[in-house]
């Protein structure tokens, strides 16, 4: 599958045995097993039931409305900005089709 424009939010890709897309989210509140998680400055609610040990200010990685897995701070603020850089460039390339 191939994306060529990029809306608000680039998905992050994971293969698995078919394609899944899943998000890097930062954990905002926590309420039993559910987290309300923020992807560019949007809230979702996000069940824990798949991962363990989710604090506040923790960055998971949400399918379907799951968290999937944790990840590294770094590296989901590292993926993070690069989605932005992705939608800056998409941005000017829907400028220059409308020239």
């Amino acid at each position: 599958m191939v994306v060529s424009r990029w809306d608000n939010y680039c998905l992050h890709l994971i293969i698995c045995n078919d394609m899944c897309l899943s998000i890097p989210a930062e954990v905002k509140s926590l309420e039993g097993d559910f987290a309300t998680v923020s992807v560019g400055g949007v809230e979702y609610q996000a069940s824990l039931k798949l991962v363990s040990d989710v604090k506040v200010g923790d960055y998971i990685l949400m399918h379907t409305g799951f968290a999937i897995q944790k990840l590294d701070p770094d590296e989901a603020r590292t993926t993070l900005d690069l989605f932005k850089e992705l939608d800056e460039i998409n941005r000017k390339l829907d400028e220059e089709d409308k020239e």
